[in-house]
């Protein structure tokens, strides 16, 4: 039974020089490893063998990138607002020694350091900038916290500026400008849409009035068309009279008597004087002369 114990005790103490002697360091980490209070080396991923007593291990390190949200801050623009601004930085340890030994507090450092730096970005800035320039304002903060945090071991990824809290005076003023700026917008909008409405009504109108000008026109050619066609067949058909009298070759006393009933028909219209020819008058003197011969026959007729 005593030997039993005391195998068991001598695997327990082998076990616990094993557990001191053999580290093991998992992926993506590194330890610092001191001798008797001096740096001895960085420990990267993998298993190594620690003298016991005369060695530690100084920090555990991780190598993975790291986030961390700072609160908000208080800060000024250049024109006197004084708001709040909380800031997110993306960083990751690239020098496992220089971030255990080139600073006591990484995190507190870094920090201040986003405070500061956002303070003099800020104050360079207006307000309506500060509220617009979230790209220009990241850039500048993570290139300056990089530089400054290069000393201790730190690469600054990146910089987010995660909310910017005006004073309540401020935002109800900026509410204010934003609704009036949607009213501009709409009421613009409102014209556009009218204007649009009186330019196609004005545009249908003017084609309809085009249209019956086209129809007018077409409809007084058609006109002028057909009355010209009239007179066409009214000349052709005289052009046709004469030919035939001229085929019939007439005489003097039927050219006369034509012309005598030429006469009579333009005596009937409305004209007040009718220039009559002197054949015209010969030939109407002797037929008045006829009819009164003919006439008296009649009378002395009816008396006996």
């Amino acid at each position: 039974m005593f030997n039993i114990i005391w195998w068991i005790i001598l695997g327990l103490i082998i076990l616990f020089v094993g557990s001191r002697v053999f580290v093991i360091v998992p992926q993506a980490h590194a330890y610092i490893i001191e001798r008797l209070g001096t740096y001895r080396g960085t420990w990267n991923t993998g298993v190594h063998f620690k003298l016991p007593i005369f060695e530690h291990i100084r920090r555990k390190v991780t190598l993975k990138e790291q986030v961390v949200d700072f609160e908000p801050q208080p800060v000024i623009t250049k024109d006197n607002v004084t708001m709040q601004i909380d800031t997110v930085v993306y960083f990751q340890i690239t020098d496992p020694k220089l971030y255990t030994y080139g600073i006591e507090n990484p995190m507190a450092a870094i920090e201040n350091l986003t405070a500061t730096t956002l303070r003099n970005i800020i104050g360079d800035l207006e307000l309506d900038q500060t509220l617009t320039s979230r790209d220009i304002i990241n850039t500048k903060m993570r290139s300056i916290l990089d530089e400054a945090t290069d000393p201790w071991g730190i690469k600054i990824n990146r910089v987010e500026l995660k909310n910017i809290i005006p004073p309540t005076a401020i935002r109800e003023s900026m509410e204010k400008q934003m609704k009036a700026e949607r009213d501009r917008r709409e009421a613009i909008l409102t014209a556009e849409g009218e204007k649009q409405s009186k330019i196609l009504v004005a545009e249908g109108e003017k084609e309809s009035m085009v249209l019956r000008a086209e129809a007018t026109r077409l409809a007084k050619i058609k006109e002028a068309e057909g009355e010209a066609e009239a007179m066409l067949t009214v000349q052709k058909a005289l052009a046709d009279s004469i030919r035939m009298l001229n085929e019939a070759s007439p005489t003097d006393p039927i050219i006369r008597l034509k012309a005598l009933e030429a006469f009579q028909k333009a005596a009937d219209g409305k004209a007040t004087k009718i220039i009559i020819p002197s054949e015209i008058q010969g030939m109407a003197g002797l037929a008045a002369g006829l009819k009164e011969i003919i006439t008296d026959g009649k009378l002395d007729e009816q008396k006996h």
